[in-house]
């Protein structure tokens, strides 16, 4: 953040010696550091972070524990949804062998992390990423509860595994991922009108085989199913209703998120670039369901569901019946950066302390050079202890991140 100040000084009374100078000239530079990127970190977390890398969980400058760490395993998309994929730069980054990432995520377990989500790009392309589950599924974690490290002969708990895909695949493969180990899995679905859908992904057809897979990851236990959307005004924000009836119907847990500055740049007729005008807000989505009566039966209005988790991002809500499950995610109305527990590697292996990072931190490099597991995670900890406070999205001077979302993962 800038600081401004103003000095009032009296030429005929202060004269200012080459001592004051200096001091203020420091001064201003220290104030003038537009992000805690490169100030944050002390000499002695440094230090620290060199010295016994596993002893202590993963904490960044601010004290947030990092648990959750997001992995895309492909920057490939078979889809090219307006909001998203808008322009025609395909996919721009590598993919590593599934060995390196399984490697990082064990480095990182040993740290503290204690889920892991695949992501994309769309994960359910890449091969191997079933095998690579069964992997993820014997990894134990290294931390209590309380945040003190396990000793050497208490065993730890299974990871929580999930997968974010976009369904088109996952009709075939729920059952087998469901069988390697996958936990959980969550869909993006931006509407529920085939119509809207396919204008949504440019894919014809292609609601038809995402409720296949919906329906083949219920009966494969990966429930209860979450389905992503995101709204957009004057576009698919009329299917707020249709969201909310879907979710009490299939029995799956319907998140709205806040559309974000993410997407790839285009000029294309049918692209969404973001705006602020066309971010809907959570305070109007939960303004239309509360309005909004299930049946002649069941009374209108949200019911809010206690918080499970600080680092949770999503706000969550029933009906007055309890059936149905509403979640709302609103980093652009109602940020949760304060209680940000998660780190992000990127399908090139760098890794990203926020979605909004202006930076990558190459991970996969230090692995190339020879680093042996001791010396990543003490670079792995480093990077941490320059995580940024929060993101800056609407305010002046904001600048889009690095990466669009589809190369950093979901």
């Amino acid at each position: 953040m800038h600081h401004w100040f103003r000095l009032k000084l009296d030429p005929a009374r202060i004269v200012l010696g080459l001592k004051n100078i200096q001091l203020i000239t420091e001064y201003l530079i220290a104030s003038l550091v537009p992000s805690p990127l490169d100030t944050i970190a002390s000499a002695a977390n440094m230090e620290a972070a060199d010295a016994e890398p596993s002893l202590q969980r993963l904490r960044d400058s601010f004290g947030r524990a990092i648990t959750d760490l997001r992995i895309s395993v492909t920057d490939r998309c078979n889809y090219k949804c307006v909001y998203c994929r808008a322009g025609e730069e395909g996919a721009s980054f590598t993919e590593l062998p599934i060995a390196d990432y399984l490697r990082m995520v064990r480095i990182l377990v040993s740290l503290g992390i204690e889920k892991v989500r695949l992501t994309g790009g769309e994960p359910l392309l890449r091969s191997g990423l079933v095998e690579m589950v069964a992997e993820l599924a014997r990894i134990r974690t290294a931390f209590r509860a309380d945040g003190t490290r396990l000793d050497a002969h208490e065993p730890g708990q299974p990871l929580d595994i999930a997968l974010t895909t976009n369904g088109h695949l996952l009709e075939s493969l729920a059952a087998p991922l469901a069988a390697a180990g996958l936990s959980r899995v969550t869909v993006s679905m931006d509407a529920v009108d085939p119509d809207t859908f396919a204008r949504i992904t440019r894919v014809p057809r292609s609601f038809q085989r995402v409720m296949a897979g919906v329906n083949a990851a219920q009966a494969a236990g990966l429930g209860p199913v979450k389905i992503n959307c995101v709204l957009l005004r004057g576009f698919n924000d009329n299917q707020i209703e249709s969201f909310a009836e879907f979710s009490r119907r299939q029995g799956v847990v319907v998140r709205f998120i806040e559309f974000m500055p993410l997407e790839e740049p285009s000029a294309a007729a049918d692209a969404r670039n973001w705006k602020p005008e066309t971010v809907v807000t959570m305070d109007e989505i939960v303004t239309r369901l509360n309005a909004w009566r299930p049946s002649c039966g069941v009374p209108a209005g949200l019911v809010e569901l206690p918080q499970r988790a600080a680092s949770e991002t999503a706000r969550r809500f029933t009906f007055a019946d309890g059936v149905g499950e509403i979640g709302i995610v609103a980093p652009v109305s109602r940020p949760f950066c304060g209680h940000c527990s998660r780190l992000r590697i990127t399908s090139d292996g760098a890794l990203r302390t926020c979605l909004f990072s202006q930076s990558d931190h190459d991970l996969y490099a230090e692995m190339r050079r020879g680093g042996t597991d001791h010396e990543l995670a003490s670079y792995i900890r480093r990077v941490v202890l320059r995580k940024e406070a929060r993101h800056h999205i609407g305010e002046p001077g904001f600048e889009k991140p690095s990466r669009n979302m589809v190369h950093i993962g979901g």
